[in-house]
């Protein structure tokens, strides 16, 4: 009875860790591994490696989810997506094939140090907007007009920096692989903070890639025996495919502000769980 108990209580969590990781990708573009990683190794004690695996397939689920969301499709830049895809697979790949020769210890540094990184910059440009009026800007090849939520009204944005948002695909691509978080925290940050982007474009272009660059992600988890425990995989999947729906319906009352807070807050706790507990 105490083993069956104990079952079920794993089992909720999984499924709990998912829809929270599923909502938190509908409004901030991230695959949820920032938060399923933690909770899987830290809480439920799964080694480091094999709860980015878990996460890594349920990253899969929050793409998925997002192909059936039609407020996705509306935001999503399916052109700047499909050229640092081109990266961030490649990058993917290349972690893959070095995915054991590192220690655990020093993906979870890795985790922690990403974790401040992207926290710091979120803090930085939290109150900072990238939208134009939409008869004030030549939007570019990359750049689009989309309408805003909070100003209640449609406006414009040219993509800048190009070069650095496909060198920073390519370091997501590797991290996917090496700390099984999708790329999406560190995507979504760059293309708003440094590249022009708009928070919520961002996020829906950022849930694209994380979809594509999770799959080889995946298949080094699978190849090096990092993904054995396909239960637990599966509760967290359908966790986020729930989430990801509960998500995308609250996305456009959330204030952008509160999105770039509650992201950042959540980096640094991890960045401090991971870099001072270790």
């Amino acid at each position: 009875m105490r083993y069956h108990s104990r079952v079920i209580s794993v089992e909720f969590l999984a499924f709990a860790g998912g829809t929270a990781a599923g909502f938190l990708g509908a409004l901030v573009g991230i695959g949820g591994g920032v938060l399923l990683v933690p909770l899987l190794n830290g809480l439920m004690g799964l080694p480091f490696r094999e709860a980015t695996g878990v996460s890594l397939v349920s990253v899969l689920g929050t793409a998925s989810s997002a192909a059936m969301a039609p407020a996705g499709r509306r935001l999503l830049n399916a052109r700047l997506a499909i050229l640092l895809l081109l990266f961030s697979v490649s990058g993917a790949t290349i972690g893959g094939r070095l995915l054991t020769r590192f220690s655990e210890d020093t993906y979870k540094l890795i985790f922690g140090v990403t974790a401040v990184v992207v926290a710091a910059m979120m803090f930085v440009r939290l109150n900072r907007r990238n939208v134009r009026p939409i008869d004030s800007l030549d939007t570019g090849i990359f750049g689009g007009r989309v309408y805003d939520d909070d100003l209640k009204q449609e406006v414009a944005y040219r993509v800048k920096r190009l070069p650095l948002a496909m060198l920073v695909s390519f370091i997501a691509g590797v991290l996917a692989s090496f700390i099984g978080i999708g790329g999406g925290i560190l995507i979504v940050p760059v293309l708003n903070s440094l590249c022009g982007v708009p928070l919520r474009v961002a996020a829906a272009t950022s849930v694209l890639m994380i979809g594509v660059t999770a799959v080889p992600s995946v298949a080094a988890h699978w190849a090096g025996g990092f993904l054995g425990d396909f239960h637990l995989a599966g509760m967290t999947t359908m966790g986020a495919l729930i989430g990801f729906q509960i998500g995308q319906a609250a996305g456009p009352r959330a204030p952008v502000v509160w999105l770039k807070m509650i992201m950042a807050i959540i980096l640094t706790v991890v960045a401090i769980q991971y870099l001072y507990f270790r």
